[in-house]
């Protein structure tokens, strides 16, 4: 019985000690300290859906693109009448109203042109005909050169299209290669606000039937991707030749249809 009550003296007197020790620590060398592993846990499943939204409209703007192309035995003369047919054309489609800063030179090139200068006759070598491709011994010279210039119309003003193509194909040029719509900022900027906003409505209402359907239970909203395409075709053309003065001849008429702005946004949300 003795032994019993001495073992449990000694065991409350350990840990009064150990209380004593401890106490005494902390009040010299401060709190002692732990160290706790912390594990955060983010959740990366995200649920994407995506609408698509879309507005037309006819445009209000235009470029016309066209050249002048013409070749002579000198670089001075070749630059001299494709010079001379540009400044006209240029200062008549000014006369029509377009601004200066709407008028683009896109390309000014001088190109040689080859030619064959066939080898003299050898002494009673018979003369042939004309030969299919330049004959054996032939040589290649350069016999002229060719001058291009080829410029870009801002048409701000649907109704001044067609009279450009006539100004400046009347003027003499004979390059005269697509014209194409497009929509002026103000517009575009509109016709994609309501594209976008039938896009993010699409996709709200989608995202909601799946959620639905699914037992899918829908989070915050946390992020938004949108992509855009204006779809305004160009009208290729055909090179045409100078006009002629025959003034009985049908002005041309170009006329722009209808376009599209289309804009696709991807919703993603959190689920639980």
């Amino acid at each position: 019985m003795k032994s019993s009550q001495d073992t449990v003296g000694k065991a409350i007197t350990l840990i009064v000690f150990f209380f004593v020790v401890l106490f005494a620590y902390t009040k010299l060398a401060g709190p002692i300290p732990f160290y706790i592993n912390s594990v955060n846990t983010t959740k990366t499943d995200l649920f994407s859906v995506e609408g698509t939204g879309t507005a037309t409209a006819v445009p209000d703007s235009g470029v016309v693109n066209f050249g002048v192309t013409q070749t002579a035995t000198t670089v001075a003369l070749a630059q001299s009448k494709t010079n001379e047919i540009a400044n006209k054309l240029i200062a008549d489609i000014k006369n029509l109203g377009i601004a200066e800063k709407d008028i683009k030179t896109t390309n000014y090139s001088v190109n040689p042109n080859y030619g064959s200068n066939p080898r003299p006759l050898a002494p009673n070598e018979p003369q042939t005909m004309m030969y299919p491709v330049p004959p054996t011994g032939s040589e290649q010279q350069i016999i002229g050169y060719t001058v291009t210039q080829n410029l870009e119309i801002d048409v701000k003003q649907m109704d001044k299209i067609n009279k450009v193509v006539d100004t400046v194909t009347g003027d003499g040029a004979n390059l005269v290669n697509q014209v194409s719509f497009s929509f002026s900022d103000e517009m575009k900027a509109k016709l994609e606000n309501k594209a976008r906003a039938d896009a993010i409505k699409e996709a709200k209402q989608k995202a909601q039937n799946l959620a639905n359907l699914s037992g899918i239970r829908l989070g915050r909203l946390v992020n938004v991707v949108e992509s855009n395409q204006v779809r305004p075709w160009p009208m290729p053309m055909m090179q045409a030749g100078k006009a002629t003065a025959d003034q009985s001849a049908p002005p041309t008429n170009i006329t722009p249809g209808e376009s599209t702005v289309s804009i696709t946004v991807t919703l993603s949300y959190e689920t639980f």
